[in-house]
Order: C-alpha cells, then structure tokens, then sequence
C-alpha cells in the first residue's frame, strides 16, 4: 500500500528495493500457480478455487497489518523486509508439511454431529491457513516498499510487474520439470535469499539463520523425495512416491501402478483413471475386444473405419480396439504429456511401442484444439473417458478450469459432427455411477447430443442417437453413446443389436425404431420439441444441455437444492449428487469468515478512527463493486481463452499475466489524470465496448485463429486483453484518492478501501464459480460489467466529495497506487 507517512529514521530509504520486490513477486506466483496442483491431487480439483482466494487473503492481510500497526510502521524497512523475507521462507516450508501431512476425508463432513465430521472441517481449516501464511509475508513486504517507496514507485512497481510476469512464463515449464512440490520449495528459497542478501548487507545476526533456511530450502528443490507425500483425501487411494512410476505436470499427476502382469492402472491426482495394456505388436491378439463395450461403434459401421480421431487416448486401449478392428488410420490425441511419456517412452516395451505403429498418429495435445485446426474428415470420432466414478476428476487441470467439461458440450459435439465423413459416427463412453437409479451421465449427453444437432438444422433427432450400456463394477456401468449427423441406417441399428447380443451384460437403452419403454434416454430422444422443456423441467436433476459458456456436465443439482439439504447428512453411498456443490458452498463460508477475520477484524484495534472516516457505506460499496468485477472478469475470460491457448493451466497463466501487466500500466497512467471525473464516460464506455467484444467477437476471433502458432497466440491474447486491464487499473488508485481526502485519517481510510477489495475478492473467488455454474459465464461476465458500472456512479459521487472537502495536509495523502500481484486489484 502506497501512503506518504513520514518515513522511519535510518530506514535505508535512499537504497534500492528494486531486487527484493522482484524476487517476492516471483516466489508469489510461483506458490500460488503451484498450490492449484497440489490442492487438486491431495482434495479434489473444486478445492483449488480457495487458492487464489488465499493468496489474496494473504497478501490483502499482510497490507492490512502494515497499515494499522505502529510497531510496523516505526521500524526500519529493512528490518521489516528482512523478517519478513525469513518469515514468509520459513512459513512456506512449514506450511507445505503440513498440508501434505494432514488427510481429509470429504465425505466425513457431510456426516453431521459425528467426530469425523468435526475433525475434518478442523483439518480443513488448517490446510486453509497454512496456505494462507504462505502469502502473509509476501503482503507486508509489498505494503512496506509501496508506503515507504514513493519517490520511487514507478521502479518498485516495474520490478513488481518483471518480477510476475516471469514467474507467469516459467511457472508450467517448472511444474513440469520439477514438480509442484519442488517449485513451491523454489518459491520459498527465492524469498530465503532475499532475507539473506537483506542480512548480508547490515551484517546482521539473522544472517545464519537465513543461510541454513536457504540451504535447507535449496536441497528440498534439488530433493523434492525428502518432503512428505502428500497425503489425499480418503476417498482418492493414499498412494506414496515409491515402489510405482509417477510424474507431476501442469494440468495432474500421473501414476502408474502394474496392476497385474498384463496391465498398468494409471491415477490421474489420485483417481482411477485409465490403463496401459501389455500388447504384443499383433492385432489379432486383440480378440477380448469382439465381447467388449468398445466394439459398438465398428460393429454399427460394418466395415473398418479408414480414419479414427480418438480424443483423450490416455494409455491407448482404444488405439488398441482400432487396430484390431483394421482401421487404416488412427489419430490418438493425449491431454497429459506425462500420460504421453508412458505410452511412448516409458512404458513402450510394455505397449508394444504402440505410439510407433505404422497406422498411429500419438500426439500430445488438447483434442478439441486439435479437431477445430484439423481439415480432415473422420469415419470415427471416439471420445473416451474413464469408466469409473473418477471420470468427473480424469482431466481437471487447475483453478477455476474443468476442462474435461469442455469435451461434453454442444459446440463440441457440433463441431465433432462436422468432421465427419459420410455414415461417419461420434462414440462417447464414460461411467455411470448407478445407471439404473440415476442414468444423468448418459440423459445430459444425449440432450447436449439433441441441442447440437438442432444447431445443425436436424430437428428429429430421434433417428441420429443410439445408446447401450455394459454392466462394470455393480452399480456401475459404462455407457456408449453413438451420434451421427445423417440417420442411423436400418442395417446399422441391426448390427448394433447384434453386436449386444455378444456384449456380456450389455443392455440396450434406445436405437432408432426401437425405443425402450421406461429409458428417460429413450424419452429424450423421441420426445417432440414442444415439450422437451416439461420433460427437463420433471426430471429429478438438472440434465438441461452443457454449452461453452457454462461447461460444468457433471453440475446436476442446483444450488438452491443443495442449501436447502445442506442440513441434512449425506449418503456415503449415492456420492456422485451435490459432493462438488457443498463443499464450493463450504468454501465461500469459510471464504467469508477467514476474510471477516483477517482483513476487516483487525479494524477494531483503530475503531475509534475507523468509526471516524465519512463515506464509509459508499466506498465500502465502490471497493467490493471493483473486487468482485475484477475477479468475474478474470474468471470469465480465463474460461474463455482455454481452448484457444490449448492447455488450461496455460490460459491460467497467461491470462493472470496480462492483466497483471496491463492493470499495472492502467494504474500508472491514472496519475495523469489532472481531472479524473472526466476520464469517467471514456471509461464507461470503453468497459461497456470491451464487454460486448469478449462476449460475441472474442470467440469467433479465437476459433478462427486456431491454427496460429502458440507463441502468437499468446502474443493476441495480450493485446486482447490490455485494454481492459489499462481500464480497470485506473480505478483502485483514482478511489484511493478520492477517499485519502476526505479526511485526516488518510493511511487508515486507504487500507479501509484495500480491505472491503480484498474481502470481496477472496469471496469473488468461490462466488463467481458459483454463478457460473448455476447460470453461466455469460451472466458472469455481465455481472462484472454492472459491478463496473456501480463503481463508476459511486466513484463519480465520492470526486464530487473529495474536491468539495479540499486539500488535506500533505503528510497524510496517499500517492495514487498501483495494485501489487495477485488477480485482483485489491492485493
């Protein structure tokens, strides 16, 4: 936080900071990217919302403190910086020990009045804390620089922006590289060393305990096998680092257990997910494919198939199924490039060097960024997904993206149909939990199914959908769902039923001309369109079709259902309903109440000034307007740019990094403003235009820019979003202002107005993905536009104010301030 109180005597004011600010903002993105990986392999990957939230909280509190405390504010700034530093090293490393150490169990919570569920919430919000002393000390180093810097504010800041935006473009190769846990360790031992570089300066007594943190720190980096295993959750298996092949990348950890001689099962952060199979280099070896669930969509070609498109091949089972059914061609596309490295290297003497086949394409990328470059047209396009209830988790990557989503919605499938050539067929296969009690898997897919065959002018899509299902583990069973965009031949639909009739189990649940009394399937796919709305509208779940713009297929109870049986103890064995959305609904509880705590609480120990400051209702209400609409912006537009940057966590990154930037410049030019109520109506309607282009010209600009090359890509999606962080950056400092006017009390009003920010933001977090859920990233997106709007009226009322209340002493006014790192402009 950047104020102009008098600074301390012998503060080392004349030297540079430029180093330290780098490197704490480098170790903070570094920690906070990280974190969403762990988080995501030890809980579940709707955990990892609270991250960036934390963080938030962390360094919003780290601020918060500097402004209120006088012992702070008395001391030297390099004395601060320097335990700070020390501090904030050392609370990462124990921080880290003790989120890997302590196991959850998810389901426990639900079970009201017992121990466990005590004992969980209680380990829950330890896991919650440490992360948030890992940012703590990252706070107040920025707060004291930008309060103590200001003749050099334009340097600290340039430092502040480096220092981020490199941790943004290294951050996927290091998770990669060295993992999540290593990395975190990194960002610790970048703060250890500039603690140290601080104490070697003053030769001070800290000296040695800043060289033993860093040494230790350093051999973890080097090390990472010398810190405990993170344990997970209990519903995931407690697997360990030995004795097994596993491997960490940017989007989930991979491991790969040889479950009995012919076959590795591989866990996708921690979760069952798919299987490498011992193969022989002979296709005709292949013959448990003529009984098995995966010969539906050859058997209804009746011939083989010259070309195959398989997105999310993971370890190749259906490269396998291809090849025994001689198809000529094979495109398998694998997410994860761990997952990649098995089947093509590690693990290729045990697959029979599958990825070298004559006939296979293996490649490493996003499947659906690969089928909207690719002019090819294919007999088969085979989406398949783990037959087990950890589908919902296979292909999660990172904070606030479900990307395995985005391989089931209506665009997708569309998109799907359109490369297909003539009498081709779309085959998804994924997990039922219980289909016989509760068939929503299959029922969406099929209304998503309906919805995009509509957008292709189809409007019976009654002849164009085939189901079967295949009985697996009791009640589970694997569902196959066959699309086309012409009908399904007569001759087809028998050699479909013919091929059940071989399928042990397999039981059919609708083909064209033979509906199946009872199938909610069956219904869905004759029902007319006049009332297809009564038919969603009585279902028991919400099955409505998976667009874009909210891709959350596995969301099927809304939320006001869920608050209404959040009092209730759940089933420990009906998992799949409502887990997900309690514990996002726990998650903004303990949001607000650890915001409540550490960002507005501390007001009390100043209440008399506090209750002093005027216009609090107002800026209370232009301070959350800019955390919540800077964090809906955020959120929508890194969903937005998943698909065209290809990898989620890459989207993450680059997204923070350019509105990082760009906020930042926004910030800087606001101090131009001589007369900011002027720059009001450009503002208005510049965040209006800007709105209007992310929600209708943005996509169509990405999916007709597909096939540039990554590093334009990244280079657009800059200029994409620069404008809008050179806007919404003007609004923190230009309020600050205002507010630092109307009274005496300057330094406590602007962190009054760094509070309320930062509170809404670390809400905005979970509360955005929410509303997202529930009803879109449209609604999201808009949203953050009205937010902007309000703060546009409020902050024009509190100018008229500011000027009407006159100059106030120098010592007391803040400069016009930046925001520091995070993603929002509240930290």
């Amino acid at each position: 936080m950047v104020t102009a109180n008098a600074v301390p005597p012998h503060t080392g004011a004349r030297r540079s900071f430029k180093v330290e600010i780098f490197l704490v903002s480098f170790a903070a993105l570094l920690l906070e990217i990280s974190y969403t990986r762990i988080i995501s392999y030890k809980l579940f990957y709707y955990y990892t919302y609270l991250v960036i939230g934390l963080a938030l909280l962390g360094i919003g509190a780290g601020g918060v403190i500097v402004a209120i405390s006088r012992r702070l504010r008395r001391a030297e700034t390099e004395t601060v910086l320097l335990w700070s530093l020390l501090l904030g090293g050392a609370s990462v490393f124990v921080g880290y020990v003790v989120i890997a150490l302590l196991r959850t169990d998810t389901v426990a919570i639900w079970k009201y009045g017992t121990f466990d569920s005590f004992t969980n919430v209680i380990r829950l919000l330890v896991i919650c804390l440490a992360l948030f002393a890992a940012f703590l000390g990252v706070g107040v180093v920025i707060a004291t620089l930008f309060s103590r810097g200001a003749n050099e504010i334009g340097r600290l800041y340039f430092a502040d922006l480096i220092g981020a935006g490199l941790a943004c473009a290294v951050v996927v190769s290091l998770l990669g590289w060295i993992g999540p846990p290593a990395t975190i360790m990194l960002a610790g031992l970048t703060l250890a060393l500039a603690g140290l570089r601080l104490a070697a300066r003053r030769r001070s007594f800290a000296l040695v305990p800043a060289a033993l943190l860093s040494i230790l720190l350093a051999a973890l980096v080097v090390g990472p096998e010398l810190l405990p295993y993170e344990r997970t959750d209990a519903l995931k298996g407690d697997l360990d680092d030995t004795g097994h092949i596993w491997d960490w990348s940017a989007l989930f950890r991979v491991d790969a257990l040889q479950f009995n001689p012919n076959s590795y099962l591989l866990f996708h952060d921690g979760l069952a997910g798919s299987a490498i199979y011992r193969y022989n280099g002979d296709p005709s070896s292949l013959t448990r494919f003529d009984t098995d669930p995966r010969a539906f969509p050859f058997a209804a070609q009746g011939r083989a198939p010259k070309d195959v498109l398989i997105i999310g091949a993971a370890g190749g089972n259906e490269v396998l199924a291809s090849l025994h059914f001689d198809a000529g061609h094979i495109d398998a596309v694998e997410l994860n490039p761990v997952t990649y490295s098995l089947v093509t290297d590690k693990l290729a003497d045990f697959d029979g060097h599958l990825a070298e086949n004559r006939k296979v394409n293996y490649v490493n990328g996003d499947g659906r960024t690969f089928l909207a470059r690719s002019n090819d047209n294919y007999n088969l396009i085979w989406y398949p997904a783990p037959d087990s209830y950890s589908a919902t988790n296979a292909a999660t990557s990172g904070a606030f993206v479900l990307s395995e989503s985005y391989l089931y919605t209506s665009e997708i499938i569309k998109d799907s149909l359109e490369h297909l050539g003539p009498n081709g067929i779309i085959a998804t296969q994924y997990g039922e939990f219980d289909y016989a009690k509760r068939s929503n898997r299959t029922t969406r897919y099929v209304a998503t199914a309906r919805h995009a065959l509509g957008e292709l002018g189809i409007h019976d899509p009654s002849r164009h959908i085939l189901v079967v299902t295949t009985p697996t583990e009791p009640p589970s069973s694997l569902s196959t769902i066959l699309v086309k965009k012409e009908p399904f031949t007569t001759a087809e639909v028998d050699r479909t039923l013919a091929a059940i009739a071989t399928v042990p189990g397999a039981t059919l649940r609708y083909a064209p001309g033979h509906p199946v009394p009872g199938e909610s399937v069956s219904e869905l796919a004759t029902i007319p369109g006049p009332k297809l709305g009564g038919f969603y509208d009585s279902y028991p779940y919400n099955v409505r079709p998976v667009t874009d713009d909210g891709p959350f297929f596995w969301h099927f109870t809304p939320f006001g259902d869920v608050i209404s049986d959040f009092s209730h103890s759940i089933n420990d064995r009906d998992l799949e309903v409502a887990v997900g959305e309690r514990a996002l609904l726990l998650l903004l509880f303990i949001s607000i109440a650890l915001a409540l705590v550490f960002l507005l609480l501390p007001f009390v120990t100043i209440r008399r000034t506090w209750a002093a400051l005027p216009r609090k209702p107002r800026s209370a209400l232009y301070f959350a307007a800019l955390g919540l609409g800077f964090i809906f912006f955020e959120i929508t537009l890194i969903q937005r740019l998943t698909l065209f940057l290809g990898y989620p966590t890459y989207s993450l990154t680059v997204t923070l990094a350019s509105l990082l930037i760009f906020t930042g410049v926004g910030a800087l030019l606001s101090s131009r403003y001589r007369e900011p109520r002027r720059a009001l109506a450009p503002l208005l309607a510049a965040i209006v235009a800007l709105t209007l282009f992310y929600q209708f010209a943005l996509p169509r600009l990405t999916d007709g820019l597909l096939g540039w090359p990554f590093a334009g890509r990244v280079v657009l999606t800059f200029l994409v979003l620069a404008p809008l962080g050179i806007c919404l950056g003007t609004f923190m400092p230009v309020g600050l202002g205002a507010v630092s006017r109307l009274t005496t009390f300057s330094r406590e009003y602007v962190a009054w107005g760094w509070a309320v920010n930062g509170f809404a933001s670390v809400v905005g977090a979970v509360l955005s993905t929410i509303l997202a859920m529930e009803f879109g990233f449209r609604v999201v997106l808009f949203l953050a536009l009205g937010l902007y709007l309000v703060a546009l009226v409020t902050l024009r009322g509190l100018l008229r104010l500011s000027a009407e209340a006159g100059p106030v002493p120098a010592p007391e006014t803040p400069r016009a301030e930046p925001a520091t790192i995070g993603v929002s402009e509240g930290t």
